[in-house]
């Protein structure tokens, strides 16, 4: 496809892109939420930018496993699969994280989770990376699930 017959009017791209950006969503959101929650909980003592970055690094791990998991049960062997799961969105994967963890700190401090705060981080979290999902998807036809 080239630059002049790109468009972002694509329904269909963007409910597909949409699919893709809410499972790497889901899997991202686990282990940053079950990590800001176990500190949360415990009251270990350790530095909020530390919390955070371990957040960010256990949502990455988390959405390969789960993508790694979807494109498995679609009939790829586990090592393409890994590999296509942890190749193919990590840009979005990160945007995502940085986004949510950047709307956790300006919320409210940083590594604290709320009932209040939770919505808005998702939302920021999907609308973050679902257009470059799009671009991708509609330019490459490139998608994970």
């Amino acid at each position: 496809m080239t630059a002049s017959t790109f468009h972002w009017s694509c329904k269909h791209t963007w409910r597909r892109s949409a699919k893709n950006t809410a499972w790497c969503l889901l899997g991202c959101a686990i282990g940053d939420f079950g990590t800001i929650l176990f500190f949360q909980l415990t009251q270990i003592p350790f530095p909020v930018l530390g919390i955070m970055i371990l957040a960010i690094i256990n949502g990455l791990i988390t959405s390969i496993i789960l993508e790694t998991i979807i494109l498995m049960r679609q009939g790829f062997v586990f090592n393409n699969a890994l590999k296509t799961a942890s190749g193919m969105s990590l840009i979005s994967m990160i945007s995502m994280e940085v986004m949510m963890n950047l709307t956790d700190f300006v919320l409210t401090g940083g590594a604290i989770l709320t009932w209040w705060v939770i919505p808005i981080m998702l939302i920021v979290g999907f609308l973050t990376p679902w257009p470059y999902n799009y671009w991708r998807l509609k330019k490459y036809g490139i998608n994970c699930h």
